[in-house]
Formats: structure tokens, sequence, C-alpha cells
């Protein structure tokens, strides 16, 4: 997409205008323009002057950002990630507002004595200089000269009216230009018929003509369009305060070190690979990755975390973020557009920039609206002159009304303003919307289909189980087998296959691994079934027990092994099986094990409660996709699908009527984010699956998916909102101004109450889009405040329970010191315990033993924790463990 910044569009109309006037180049497949930033994303091939002559003629001004790079600063990727930071700096920044503002304080300077020598003397009998009394010409000079500085101040209102009326393109400028004009040259007329009357000697009627001057009108006109075009102008600005708040992020120097000297430089000519220092309190500048020091980071600025992460060596850093303790030197990795700010804020910019659909409703209206309202208003003088009978003033009042009221201002930021501040809010809530039509769509949704590894589940499983066959080799032991699991899979970047890469090199396994020299060949990932590969001449697979039935042994071989190794009853725990074979012999299982994360089942509870159907897809077996699904509360599941049938099960739910979004953190989710309505990738999966997705979740949260659904239908409600305000303001107010309402409730309108309407609408939707502000800060800090009530309970749960415990133990030993009971304590250091259910395993038969009180394990320090209340064998102990599967050791 080519950028351009567009300069002269002042309504919604002057968006319709240029959109229509570049739609017409040749090679121009796309174009969106953006009234809030002034900008212009153009798709096609196409040529910068044929776009530039296009807008030109349409009667503004364009140029393509970043064309006044030079060559070298092109050249340089950080110079183009600055350069292209600079252009949104340019795009946000309030340039409009200070100039508004002096604009404003001129022509109140100079409306102040107008109003004083026409409404302040006529209408209230204020007092005149000497040389005024009863000096009619003397007092209309002075309001027409007073009338011409206002104008002349204001000028631009003419200059762009003229500009668009001439290119045949009128916008709202014309509607106020002439409005303003036509009551001056209408006063200038009666003011020429005045000295007529003074010449024939006739000073009554000169004086009477007095009431037929609107050179105050003119000029309050003006003043009052000015008053509601700042009031516009700053609340524009603050809907872009999160953006803004984004780009402060970015520090403005830093410390390099070179030929082992400290340089402080702009953090905009760090360059990869260079080393860099941070101390205490200062910001990151670039992501870089520590290599020396230690420092706790403050990341609340991009997590929302508030509470600092612990860093050392080999940690990456992430720029804007602050150095709270110790002094860290680091390796600059990413820099410019490629940090994970600058790509934050690039991503927020452009979805601020692009049009929701549900925009080309105002946009049809916007584009019709001016040329409507100019033959509205010839209509009104028309009746009110030849029909009604009235006199020139009166009908020119109507008219003058009827253009100064109507507002195509209202209808054009109704849209972008509410998106603006959705995206700035999703911003700060680390929730990134891609674009506006992802920003709308998403809270349209029906189904939430959900993936399960990483999305639902912490995506960090681990080896639980080994269990080998009993009629492969007898010579096969689990050592060999772990040898071949990672040769097999040192290469893949599965979750599985990671989770038995790591297990194999733990220091109790290292001794399986050493031995790397084997010949591999023939090496393949199949998708959605699993590894094969030739080592030293055999073929060897890591499959699916679905490939390993139908490719490697006969269904009835595959059954008794599942049967005669109770693997059924662990799937039914969650565990996921990978089968390792040779040539045709099965050679033994591994199984893994995932956690649902803590947030996965309350996230899935609230989108339930919100009426969406929630459905988990996954490429896991039936019984562990069931096991997790049942722990997650989800509606409906659907397991064994391969990465491309993931995509077909989407398009069978939105060829079926439904809304979908899809939600997924891996490479093999990439095809069903883009095929999904809207695609919502976890910040943490990967870049292939966040560049395919619509909205970025960067706390890889599924509580933050019912927050983007929620502010998206709070942003679509504020947006309806608008819209209705902006529809129904010209609804009511163009008829007023014409006079339809004054022979049923005697309502009329003048043109300066109408020019005071006209500048307070615009006004008043950009500040209801502000309103989203209070309206989403009660969504999130309700849900901060449901998580930390949620970790309250659970601390006072545990508080509880070990009160209770400390009470019962009390009474315990205090009966044992009655009765003579001695009590002893031994712990055992336990190999193989992988989890909690390994832990409950052998907790359960250490438990049967007579003289066994109580038993702590743990599978994270590896120990058991025996209490006695009387003297059992050692002996006794490990054998109950060793049944179990495990090996004690000590």
């Amino acid at each position: 997409m080519e950028k351009y910044k567009v300069e002269g569009m002042t309504c919604a109309a002057c968006v319709a205008h240029v959109e229509k006037a570049v739609k017409k180049v040749e090679g121009v497949n796309e174009v969106t323009v953006s009234l809030l930033t002034n900008s212009m994303e153009i798709d096609g091939d196409v040529n910068e002057a044929e776009i530039c002559k296009a807008v030109e003629d349409a009667g503004y001004h364009a140029y393509k950002k970043g064309s006044n790079l030079n060559s070298d600063s092109q050249s340089s990727s950080s110079q183009i990630g600055y350069g292209i930071q600079a252009d949104i700096r340019d795009d946000f920044k309030d340039t409009t507002t200070p100039k508004l503002k002096k604009r404003l304080f001129l022509s109140v300077l100079f409306l102040l004595p107008l109003m004083y020598f026409s409404m302040g003397h006529m209408m209230f009998g204020f007092p005149l200089p000497y040389f005024m009394i009863d000096n009619h010409i003397a007092i209309g000079i002075t309001q027409m000269l007073l009338a011409i500085i206002v104008m002349f101040i204001n000028r631009n209102f003419f200059i762009s009216g003229l500009k668009s009326t001439m290119h045949g393109t009128p916008n709202m400028d014309t509607l106020v230009a002439m409005g303003s004009g036509i009551s001056f040259m209408y006063s200038v007329i009666v003011l020429y018929g005045m000295t007529y009357y003074v010449s024939i000697s006739e000073k009554y009627k000169a004086a009477k003509l007095m009431d037929n001057l609107y050179f105050e009108s003119a000029a309050m006109i003006l003043t009052l369009i000015t008053i509601g075009k700042t009031l516009e102008s700053y609340s524009k600005g603050r809907t872009t305060d999160a953006i803004k708040g984004l780009l402060e992020l970015i520090p403005q120097k830093a410390t390099v070190i070179k030929d082992g000297k400290e340089i402080i430089i702009d953090a905009s000519d760090v360059k990869k690979d260079d080393i860099f220092l941070v101390r205490p309190a200062e910001k990151i500048p670039v992501d870089g990755i520590i290599i020396s020091g230690e420092s706790a980071i403050d990341e609340s600025a991009l997590t929302g975390e508030s509470i600092p992460v612990d860093k050392g060596s080999g940690a990456e850093v992430s720029v804007g973020t602050i150095n709270i303790s110790g002094v860290i030197k680091c390796k600059a990795i990413r820099v410019g557009q490629d940090t994970s700010l600058s790509k934050m804020i690039e991503m927020v910019s452009q979805s601020a920039a692009s049009k929701a659909p549900i925009a080309k409703i105002a946009d049809k209206v916007a584009g019709i609206f001016t040329p409507v309202v100019l033959v509205i208003a010839l209509i009104t003088a028309f009746v009110w002159l030849f029909w009604l009978q009235a006199d020139v003033g009166t009908a020119l009042t109507h008219a003058i009304t009827v253009l100064v009221i109507s507002c195509p201002c209202a209808l054009g930021l109704a849209t972008p303003v509410a998106i603006m501040v959705g995206n700035g809010i999703g911003a700060k809530n680390q929730i990134l919307y891609k674009t506006s039509t992802a920003l709308e769509t998403v809270g349209r949704a029906t189904t939430v289909i959900l993936d399960k590894t990483g999305t639902i589940t912490e995506g960090k499983p681990k080896v639980t189980d080994i269990i080998l066959n009993g009629n492969a080799s007898k010579n096969f032991s689990k050592e060999d087998l772990l040898q071949i699991a990672f040769l097999l899979e040192k290469d893949s970047k599965h979750p599985l296959a990671q989770a038995i890469v790591n297990y194999c090199q733990t220091k109790e396994n290292k001794g399986c691994v050493k031995d790397e020299s084997h010949l591999i060949t023939e090496y393949e990932e199949m998708s959605g079934s699993g590894i094969r590969a030739r080592i030293n001449g055999v073929m060897y697979y890591a499959t699916k027990g679905e490939y390993v039935k139908k490719h490697i042994v006969d269904s009835k071989k595959y059954e008794d092994f599942i049967l005669q190794n109770n693997v059924d009853e662990l799937l039914l725990m969650g565990k996921t099986p990978l089968f390792f074979s040779r040539e045709d012999e099965i050679l033994g299982v591994i199984l893994v094990s995932d956690t649902v994360k803590e947030d996965s089942a309350r996230a899935i509870n609230g989108l339930k409660k919100m009426g969406l159907k929630v459905v988990m897809l996954t490429g896991d077996n039936a019984k562990t996709a069931e096991y997790i699904a049942k722990t997650a509360e989800v509606d409906e599941v659907i397991s064994d699908v391969m990465p491309i049938q993931k995509a077909d099960v989407v398009k069978e739910y939105k060829h079926s009527g439904e809304v979908v979004v899809m939600v997924g953190d891996g490479i093999n989710d990439a095809l069903a984010l883009t095929e999904a309505d809207v695609g919502l990738a976890i910040g943490a999966g990967t870049d292939i699956a966040i560049e395919a997705a619509d909205v970025v979740l960067v706390n890889s949260s599924l509580s933050d998916v019912v927050s983007a659904i929620q502010l998206s239908k709070k942003v679509i409600s504020n947006i309806y909102e608008n819209l209705f305000w902006a529809f129904i303001y010209n609804i009511i107010g163009i008829p007023l101004a014409a006079g339809v309402w004054i022979g049923i409730t005697g309502w009329t309108l003048t043109p300066m109450f109408g020019a005071a309407a006209m500048s307070l609408s615009s006004f008043c939707v950009c500040m209801n889009a502000l309103r989203l502000n209070l309206v989403t800060k009660k969504l999130f800090s309700s849900q901060k405040n449901n998580k930390q009530t949620l970790e309250t309970n659970i601390t006072q749960e545990i508080s509880e329970k070990a009160q209770e415990t400390n009470i019962t133990q009390n009474n315990y030993e205090k009966n044992k010191e009655k009765e003579g009971i001695r009590e002893m304590t031994k712990t055992i250091k336990v190999e193989g315990m992988m989890c909690h259910n390994c832990e409950n395993h052998v907790k359960k038969a250490l438990e049967k033993i007579d003289g066994v009180e109580s038993v702590v394990a743990s599978h994270e320090k590896g120990t058991v924790e025996v209490t006695l209340t009387k003297e059992v064998d050692d002996n006794t102990l490990c054998e109950a463990i060793k049944e179990e599967g495990y090996e004690p050791k000590a």
C-alpha cells in the first residue's frame, strides 16, 4: 500500500471527492482516505505523479509519504524505521488546533466591535461616537470594514470553497463561504440603497434599511464555524492520545559502546549488532539481547503487566521498556521498523487510517450531501420569495440558514473518530486491530473457534510416560527409545517434539543422546501425521496412532499394544501419545501432557455468556481433546484435523451463516486464521500466525479474546450513536432552517443560530467517541478486578486450608504426645515424576503402606517426603514407588 498525505480536506464530502478522483486513475485497485489523519492509502501499480495530479485536479494537494528521504537514509533499515515513525508522528501531530486558535482569537477581536455597532447599538441602544450619531452610512461602512477583516482572517473557507466548486466537487467550505458571502453581498447592496436614500434626503428610509444589514451575520457565521472547527480539532486530537502515547515510548538517545568507549547517540542511529548500555531508570532504545548484567525490566507499557520481569544474560529486551535496577549491556537485534514497538505503532496507525465497512453509508451520503443542500437552499429562497411572497431579506435569511446549519462533517467523523478511539483503547490494553474492518467485524461474531495447543493450553507440554513395546526387540531399552526419539524430533519446531527433545536433554537423560554421529537420510515432516527418517539405513517413524494403524502395523497388533499398556486410560487423563516405530514394528510410545491456562475456562465461560458458540479445533487425538475440552468447558470439539482441514472447518461454519472468529498461535493455524471472518493471533505465537491474523493479542491470554469482542461491540454501538445523531441533526435542522415548522410551531432560526448549531455538531460527535474511554475503562478495570479477585480467592482458600491443616496438625500432635506416638520423616529422591498426576500415583501407592501417615510428592523437586508413625523399611517404600513406574534413587 502506497501512503500519501492529503492537504485541504475539511469534511466528509472532501474525502468522497478525493477517493472518487483517485479511483479514476488507471492502475488503482483500492483507495482509502482518512479525514482524521489527512492521509490516503492506495493499492495498485500507479505513478506517483498521476495520483498527485488527480488530487490536485479535485482541488486538494497530495504528496507521497517518505518521498523526502534521500537515498542514503533509505538504505538504512534504522532510518527507514524511524522515517516511518516520523510519518506517523506527522499524521498525529496537531498542527491545526494552534492555527485555529489564532484565527479564532483574531476573529473574536474584530467581531466584538462589529456586534457592538450592529446589534448592540440597534437592539440595546449602546452609545456611539459623536460622529456616528444619526450617521447610518458611517455605521454601515464601519460594519462592512470589520466584516471584511473577519472574512479575510477566515479566508480559507472562501479559498477552499471556491476551489472545490470550480472542480465540480462542492464541500462544507462551499456552504459556509456561500452563507457568509451571500450575507455580505446582500448587505453591500442594501448599503448602496441607503446611500441613495441619503442622497435624496430621505434619511428615515435609510435608517429603516439598517435592519436589512447582515454584516454581523457574515462575520458571526465564520467565527462560530471556527469555534466549532477548533473544538472539533481539539477533540479529534484527543482521539489519537493512545497512539501518541505509544510514540512517546520511543527513547530519543542511546548509549552505545564503540572501540571500548561509551558514546551517546540518537536512538535512530543504533544499527543491528551494535552493543548498547542501559542504566537504571533508562529506556531500552531498540530491541536487544542481554549479553552481560542482570536487572528487573518494567514491561508494563508493552504487556500491561505491572510487575517488573527479572532478566539476565541471554534474555531479550524490547524498545520502550524501562530498566529498573541493574546496569545491562545488550546487543541490538532489531532496530527501526523491525522493533516490536514500531510494528505495534504501525499496526495501530494503519488500522486507524483504514475505513470500516459501516462507513460506506456515511460516505455515500457525504458524496451527494453538499449539492443536495445547495438545491434545498435554492428551493427555500424560491418558495419564500415567490410562493409565500416574503421580502428578499426573509428569503435570503432562510436560505443562508439552510446553508450554514448543514453539516457533512458530523457524518464523515461519525465512524473514524470511534474507530480511532477504539484502536487506541485496544493498543493500551495490548489488543491490536490491524484494520478497522477487523475492529468492526469481530464484534459481530457468532462462533469462536479456538486452537488447543498454546491457545487454550499453555503450549509447553512435558513428557509424562514412556512405554516400551514388550513384543519388540529384547535388547531395545528405554535409553534406545530416547536416542531414536531425539534424533527424529531434534529439528522439529512442533511443541510435542520440543517437549521430547527437552526431556532427552535433561541431566538424568543426557546419556541417552550423547551419541549423535548417526547417518540420517530421507528426513520428512509429514504434515499433521508426524516425522519419518532413515537412521543408519533403517526407517524410523514418530507418528500419531492413526498413522501407525494405517501404515506401520495391522489394526489388531495396534489394538493389542494399546490394551496391554493401558494407553487408553492415559489418554483419558489428557495425555497425547507419540508412537515410535522401526520399519514395521512399534518400538514404544512417549506420552506428553499439556496444561490448560489458568484463565481459559473463565474466558470461554465469558464468551458463552455473550451468546457465542465456542468450538475447540485441534490436530490432537479425540480422547486428549475431549479431556481438555471438558476442563475448559468448550461447547464443541473437533479433533484429529490437519492444518488444511482446519481451514475447511472454518469454511463450513462460514457457509452455514456464522460469523467466525478463529483464535490460534501456530504455523498450522495460519490457513484457518486467514479463512476466518476475523483471525485472532495469540501474541506469543509464531510470526506466521501473527502475520495471517487480523487481530493480535499481545498478552497471549484468552481473556483478551473476550475483551476484543466486547470492545468491538462498544465501538460499533458508538458508531451507530454518532451516525444517528449526525443524520437526525441534519434531518431536523435543515427543515427548521428552511422555515418548514413556522406555520405549525412558530419555530425558526437565524443564520447565526444555524452556524452555532453546525459548529457544535461535529464537536458532539467527537466527544461521544471519547466517551468510549469511560465505558471501556470500566470494562477493562472490571476484568482486571475479576482476575485479582480470583487470585485473592485462591490465596484465601489456600490460607484457610493451611489454617485448617495447622489446627488438625496441632490436635494430632497433642494426641500423639498423650498416646506416646513417635513420628519420623523420610525424604526419597525419585526420578520420572513429570506432573501432578505422577505425584498422585506415588502418593496413593505409599499411603497404602501400614505406618505411613502422610506423603508430600513434588515432581519439580523430584522428591517424596514420607511421614511415618512407625518404622517402615526403606526397601518397602522404594518397591511401592517402582511398581508405579518411577525410579527411587536416594
